[in-house]
């Protein structure tokens, strides 16, 4: 626990806890003891990395026992010597993963590490030799670590990717989710190359936690999988390990750049009250140099107890901690988790925005952070409340990265002109565009300096370079970029407002030029 003079950060990983153990149809799991991931606190970080990001359990294959009736010696003979192989094939798979991914759309469970006894020979993997129970099997070859990799190797593990698109696939989960999908969208874990994903999640444009009336808080399940090894499986020895009909079930997760986020708890000095935030450090964090810091707040359909809903439920958050993006920008990355209006801050409540400001100093203080290069960036309502923070705070952030969000007393706004904003929204959303409209009208009569441009909704990361490229040439402090209506929505969803809302933010945090814009301000 660390005491600052603004507030108090409290380790919520310091609070340990049993796993609730899974239950398994055919395969017996013996659990030794840590969070599962629907649980919301986090384990402490472990040395090893592989630990830090995974949540451990202990598994054995079952054995399995013949029951042979009204046979002769010799058929016994024979089928005792079947089951002995099939208990034996089992028993290779010494262990299994699951491994999760964040989309546009929400974390997914899209591949399955199985660990064998013996080193696996890559060339002879098949993916007809494996099955995972309502799932659609992609691809199948081995590695030297539970990951997936863009080629096989010879290795331990035997690496069974999935199909994003399953319906099973999905683990978060919120009033928005349906059968939406996209073949152009990427993973934060894969950054910049299109994947397939699927269904919506978030509030509609109006702001904050509740905005659309009636939604449900959403969920996040455990990533879990059974995996039948149905054909054979050669080692690098030679041997061969038959087809099994005994299903194994995971007993590891690992949930890409989510696990590297601590789930931590602030109490503000002055205003009393408490805000749950998630933070990432960098890998190679050195206090003698110093890094930005960027601040993501969630829109309000995501509103919840569980901080890690923030990190689950888009690209918005872990974007920035993907090794891609670290490994140009290196940085902080700061996530709170709102419960409800009252702490977000959208409405323009002062003790809230206080709060998140308090956090901020705190965390500078702690640790080297840049002060002149604090960014805050947010959807739907998490934009206006960064848009409360700029006016209320002027001199706080180098830039703000404004997606799906408006703010409707436009003689607040008058400060935003002199400071650099990147705004995207939609031309669908009945709200936010008419509303962020508004505010690029108000803030060119204070006399900022405005780019505007109508970019398609739908472009793959690649394909939108070009276009923020010619934008950022223009060299304007203020840009902004209406996604063109009709092109935002993905296949699945219905051409409206609240459709059209909710996907802004699924192309516009892929948006690989704009990030790097953002990082290059600076406040003098």
């Amino acid at each position: 626990m660390i005491a600052k003079e603004a507030g108090e950060i409290v380790d919520n990983n310091a609070d340990q806890g049993r796993a609730n153990p899974s239950t398994n149809v055919r395969v017996e799991v013996e659990p030794d003891g840590t969070w599962p991931h629907s649980e919301w606190r986090r384990p402490a970080k472990e040395e090893d990395d592989m630990k830090r990001r995974s949540l451990l359990t202990g598994m054995m294959a079952a054995t399995v026992t013949p029951v042979v009736a009204g046979c002769s010696s010799g058929t016994q003979q024979t089928e005792t010597a079947a089951a002995a192989q099939l208990a034996a094939s089992a028993g290779h798979i010494t262990e299994g993963t699951a491994i999760t991914e964040v989309f546009g759309d929400g974390q997914k469970l899209t591949a399955v590490a199985l660990k064998y006894d013996k080193e696996i020979d890559a060339a002879k993997l098949s993916p007809s030799a494996f099955e995972v129970t309502d799932r659609t099997v992609t691809n199948v070859y081995a590695n030297t670590e539970p990951a997936k990799a863009a080629h096989g190797v010879n290795g331990q593990y035997v690496v069974i990717e999935l199909s994003p698109l399953d319906h099973a696939a999905r683990l978060y989960e919120d009033s928005f989710s349906g059968s939406s999908s996209s073949s152009q969208q990427p993973s934060a874990a894969t950054s910049s190359s299109p994947i397939p994903s699927g269904s919506p999640s978030g509030s509609p444009s109006g702001g904050g936690p509740g905005g659309g009336g009636g939604m449900q808080e959403p969920t996040l399940k455990t990533a879990s999988a059974e995996v039948t090894q149905v054909g054979s499986v050669t080692t690098v020895d030679g041997d061969t390990y038959a087809a099994v009909s005994t299903a194994v079930a995971t007993s590891k997760v690992d949930n890409l750049i989510v696990d590297d986020f601590q789930q931590l708890k602030y109490t503000d000095a002055g205003t009393g009250r408490s805000l749950q935030y998630n933070l990432f450090v960098p890998e190679n964090y050195d206090k003698a140099k110093s890094y930005p810091m960027v601040l993501f707040m969630h829109d309000g359909g995501t509103a919840s107890s569980n901080p890690l809903i923030t990190l689950t439920q888009g690209l918005g958050a872990v974007v920035w901690a993907s090794p891609s993006e670290q490994a140009k920008h290196e940085c902080f990355v700061l996530a709170p988790q709102f419960t409800g209006e009252d702490d977000e801050g959208s409405d323009g409540n002062a003790p809230a925005l206080k709060t998140i400001k308090g956090l901020i100093d705190s965390l500078a203080d702690q640790y080297s952070i840049d002060r002149k290069r604090l960014y805050t960036t947010g959807q739907s309502g998490g934009t206006i409340t960064s848009i409360a923070l700029d006016f209320t705070y002027p001199d706080l952030f180098a830039a703000s990265f404004l997606v799906a969000g408006q703010w409707d007393d436009l003689t607040q706004v008058k400060p935003l002109a002199k400071q650099k904003i990147w705004a995207v929204v939609s031309q669908g959303d009945e709200q936010a565009y008419p509303g962020m409209t508004g505010i690029m009208d108000t803030l060119e009569a204070a006399g900022a300096k405005i780019s505007r441009a109508v970019w398609d909704g739908q472009l793959t990361p690649e394909q939108f370079a070009p276009y923020t490229a010619r934008m950022r040439a223009k060299n304007t402090p203020v840009n902004f970029v209406a996604l063109k209506k009709g092109t935002v929505v993905w296949s699945g969803l219905e051409e409206n407002s609240v459709d059209n809302h909710v996907c802004t933010w699924r192309a516009a945090y892929t948006i690989e030029g704009i990030r790097d814009w953002l990082f290059e301000q600076k406040r003098r």
